[in-house]
């Protein structure tokens, strides 16, 4: 199975435990990594033949930008399986990160990871 990795998509929601984060919101990141089958598309050199990874990532920022969970484990639920509706895609991980989390004496980012499949 080949895979194709997108890195770096960034965008600005209002998920988050706290009152705070739902009402002032923070930036998030997220990685995904989509498993297929890319040899047709390796032959033909034909986008119909592959995904076109801009709507991979408006879907992922829209997502971001619009929801509005307690959890950022939801959050990145809802992005495996917004991305695994798309046809062809077999498997995903997601690695979503935020970075400026409001926990007193923290500078760290904190980051989640998933996969999920098709099956």
């Amino acid at each position: 199975m080949d895979l194709i990795q997108l890195t770096g998509i960034r965008s600005y929601g209002y998920t988050g435990y706290l009152a705070e984060e739902q009402v002032l919101g923070q930036w998030f990141e997220v990685d995904v990594t989509l498993w297929l089958d890319l040899s047709i598309a390796g032959s033909s050199d034909r986008i119909t033949d592959t995904i076109d990874y801009r709507s991979i990532i408006s879907n992922v920022q829209q997502l971001i930008k619009t929801s509005k969970f307690a959890l950022v484990e939801k959050l990145a639920t809802e992005i495996a399986k917004s991305i695994l509706d798309i046809g062809g895609i077999a498997q995903v991980k997601v690695q979503l990160s935020k970075s400026a989390a409001p926990i007193p004496d923290f500078g760290g980012k904190i980051t989640l990871e998933l996969t999920r499949s098709k099956n």
